[in-house]
């Protein structure tokens, strides 16, 4: 009876071993099915315009973070990427706040990167006019990528933040949600980091508007679908961060050639990728509380877009657990 009891037992196990296999074997398989590689740069994206003297729009090369490195020999402190679709209705607001912010208070030590994702309604065209025109900028102060096919907000980010010329970069919406002059808070906290040539990074927080009307106010199934995201990033690990998805993020010039060339992720759950990377690293990540008010005019799509969401974080938590997505080998 005991020989018989034992075989039966080693049966079990064996059976328990193959279906766990199997099942690790058809999870991996299904990770490496949806899990994401960023589009390579067509030659023209690599390519940006300007306002020129008399009138003239100027083309020029861009030149990459990691081919420049990470002491930035030209001068700018801070570099804000813009990335942009259909931008034409809203992004005047934005730069004419940006701009006077900057103008006042870091004279000529800065520039803005508009990275056009493939609009159709002549975005570039209208911010190159702008800075001729409107703003009267200096050549090189604002400059225009047009990426020649859509990549996500999440690829227009990557491209832009790759390419910027300044000590920092900021990514920020073309919305004009956040309170651009904000950027002072995210500034100070992390300058002690670059002193020392260390990353760090700083992001704008909404967290401390959950009670407020800007989030009370909006729809039942907003709210429902922003904190079931929110509860699906607590569980898959990014705890620290009570608001991963404000487009508002500032970063060091180290911490830029850190993250940013092993981004694997271009829709909209971006943001917890670069944050999981930052964690993966040992960079230092500063959550700062910043002005922020709803905006009409949004690409996203809420159902479609919040289960992709919802899909591609559990995609990119099981593919660094996998190994399939690595931090240390450039996309």
């Amino acid at each position: 009876m005991w020989p018989l009891y034992c075989s039966n037992v080693r049966e079990l196990g064996l059976v328990v071993v193959s279906i766990g296999v199997a099942t690790l074997t058809t999870l991996y398989a299904l990770v490496l099915l949806l899990s994401h590689s960023p589009r390579k740069p067509l030659p023209e994206e690599l390519t940006y315009k300007t306002n020129g003297l008399h009138g003239k729009i100027v083309s020029g090369q861009l030149v990459s973070v990691k081919d420049s490195g990470v002491e930035n020999a030209e001068g700018i402190e801070l570099s804000v990427v813009i990335p942009s679709y259909n931008e034409i209705g809203r992004i005047l607001v934005m730069l004419t706040d940006t701009i006077e912010f900057l103008q006042k208070k870091l004279e000529n030590k800065w520039e803005l990167l508009v990275v056009d994702d493939g609009s159709q309604d002549g975005t570039s065209e209208y911010c190159l006019d702008l800075a001729q025109n409107t703003f009267k900028l200096q050549p090189g102060q604002l400059r225009v990528v047009k990426l020649q096919k859509n990549r996500g907000k999440g690829g227009a980010v990557r491209h832009g933040m790759m390419y910027i010329r300044g000590e920092y970069g900021l990514f920020a919406d073309a919305d004009g949600a956040s309170k651009f002059a904000d950027v002072e808070k995210l500034l100070a906290s992390i300058k002690e980091f670059r002193k020392k040539g260390h990353s760090a990074v700083a992001i704008g927080s909404r967290a401390h508007m959950v009670n407020t009307d800007a989030v009370v106010k909006r729809s039942f199934i907003r709210n429902f679908l922003m904190y079931g995201l929110h509860t699906l990033v607590f569980i898959f690990g990014i705890r620290p961060i009570k608001d991963t998805q404000c487009g508002f993020k500032l970063f060091t010039r180290p911490a830029i050639a850190a993250i940013f060339p092993y981004l694997h992720t271009e829709g909209w759950i971006f943001d917890v990728e670069i944050l999981i990377l930052a964690l993966r690293k040992r960079i230092p990540v500063k959550e700062v509380a910043i002005s922020w008010h709803e905006v009409d005019g949004s690409k996203m799509d809420l159902a479609r877009d919040s289960i992709n969401m919802a899909k591609d974080l559990v995609v990119i938590r099981l593919a660094y657990l996998f190994g399939i997505y690595s931090d240390s080998s450039e996309c």
